[in-house]
């Protein structure tokens, strides 16, 4: 299951050296917003990641669930934390985020398979 993280970020990697290479300003800058958004400001990571997670889970992106998912269990977001967030994501967007919180569930366990070993 470790092999679902591999897999995400070896593609992720891959094509963001390909975009980027292209050298396009408004994606770089588009990059780096994103990259600066999420730094700590007035809100800690944790809780900017768990945002990001729920707008993600509620416009149903399910890369950016698992590079949310990621970052956040990286900055020490628990599980319970994580899954308190989704219950919100899955009301907030209805039942149709319901297959997006599966497969978020799933690379989580990932998350914590990979770290275990």
């Amino acid at each position: 299951m470790a092999d679902l993280v591999k897999e995400f970020n070896d593609y992720r990697s891959k094509m963001n050296e390909k975009l980027l290479a292209d050298n396009n300003k408004v994606i770089k800058r588009i990059f780096n917003v994103d990259t600066n958004a999420y730094m700590e400001g007035a809100l800690d990571v944790k809780t900017k990641e768990l945002l990001g997670l729920v707008a993600s889970a509620v416009l149903r992106c399910d890369d950016c669930i698992k590079y949310h998912l990621e970052t956040a269990y990286k900055n020490g977001v628990t599980k319970e934390e994580m899954m308190e967030s989704m219950g919100i994501a899955t009301l907030v967007g209805g039942t149709i985020v319901i297959p997006h919180l599966r497969r978020a569930y799933e690379f989580w366990e990932a998350l914590e398979e990979q770290s275990s070993k």
